[in-house]
């Protein structure tokens, strides 16, 4: 794997599954038209199509901020970072492995909150008529991935689970919108990835999950904040403000699944259905957790797995990189996933 390039995009992504893989970033002006905000002071906030800003706006949690917001909207987690790291933007929301390619290539990150949440929505997923049943079957198979995502080490670690390795499959990275036309014209035999992409494919048939996250995967996501933004008093403050109005918008999602799939499908273009069975699964059931030190330990895995595997370019510690200042009482990270019930594959 330690040769592997990513691909240039061969497709656009369709509209319906915008919600995690909208474009670069955003223009300068306030994406929305946020007005909200008072004062002189801005913070610029990452995000992805459908993400934090449509969330807090439903939530009302826009209504009264004491600063502005300039929203950037980017494709995914790792650019994200990187933005972050070029001092572009002040905070934004990832999943549990971009921080770790960020901090093996020795970003200015700092990760400041986090929510734990039912991994049901990371899988590895088959064309329906598939002859796979078993994450050993994969052995000799192609399957595609998007290079430093969730489904990443989810993918190695589904593997590790069967008895295999990474050099036992032959992986294709690939950005959601290339994996998906192979997923869907049979020039891949697997795809490793996650809501709403999961239940994109079941919601229309076209696929099964052959393996999910759970007992795999730690089910973390986090928010990562740029040091200099930590280090400014009057960023720092409004950084602790987003983190808690994020907080509760999550409380408020769980609490109107249904209110939430609507503006999230109007957001995003994803069918109604598909929003609220990705909500239902895994988006809904994130709770907001305690930086503590199992958290640490478990991402510390995530950063020694790909270290081993000559996938970042160097070992380190992850405790470097987070800043638990705005924990207050939260929970453990190991506190269980909300749920609806029973999620029909």
């Amino acid at each position: 794997m330690k040769s592997f390039r990513l691909p240039l995009a061969a497709a656009l992504l369709p509209l319906a599954l915008l919600a995690a893989t909208a474009c670069a970033p955003a223009s300068g002006a306030d994406a929305g038209g946020n007005t909200d905000g008072k004062g002189d002071l801005v913070l610029n906030v990452g995000d992805q199509k459908g993400g934090a800003e449509a969330v807090l706006r439903a939530a009302g949690e826009l209504d009264d901020l004491p600063y502005r917001v300039k929203w950037s909207t980017f494709s995914s987690g790792p650019p994200l970072l990187e933005a972050i790291n070029a001092g572009a933007v002040d905070i934004g929301g990832v999943g549990n492995t971009p921080p770790v390619f960020a901090a093996g290539a020795g970003s200015k990150i700092t990760v400041v909150a986090a929510t734990h949440g039912d991994s049901a929505g990371e899988t590895i997923l088959v064309p329906k008529d598939s002859t796979l049943r078993s994450p050993r079957d994969l052995k000799g198979k192609k399957i595609a991935v998007a290079q430093g995502s969730s489904a990443h080490y989810q993918l190695i670690g589904s593997l590790e689970k069967a008895g295999l390795k990474p050099k036992d499959v032959r992986v294709t990275l690939l950005q959601p919108a290339d994996a998906l036309a192979a997923f869907n014209s049979g020039k891949v035999d697997a795809w490793a990835v996650w809501d709403p992409y999961t239940s994109q494919v079941l919601q229309t048939g076209s696929g099964r999950v052959l393996t999910d996250g759970r007992g795999v995967v730690n089910g973390l996501g986090f928010q990562v904040a740029a040091p200099a933004a930590l280090a400014d008093p009057a960023k720092e403050k409004a950084v602790g403000d987003y983190v808690e109005r994020l907080r509760r918008a999550q409380d408020w999602v769980f609490d109107h699944p249904e209110e939430w799939a609507k503006v999230w499908s109007k957001e995003t273009g994803l069918p109604y259905e598909v929003a609220l069975a990705a909500v239902k699964r895994s988006g809904g059931t994130r709770i907001p957790v305690a930086l503590d030190d199992a958290a640490i330990a478990s991402e510390q895995r995530i950063a020694d797995t790909f270290a081993g595997l000559g996938l970042i370019p160097r070992p380190f510690r992850f405790a470097d990189f987070v800043d638990d200042r705005f924990d207050k009482d939260l929970p453990p990270s190991t506190t269980p996933a909300r749920s609806y019930g029973k999620k029909d594959d």
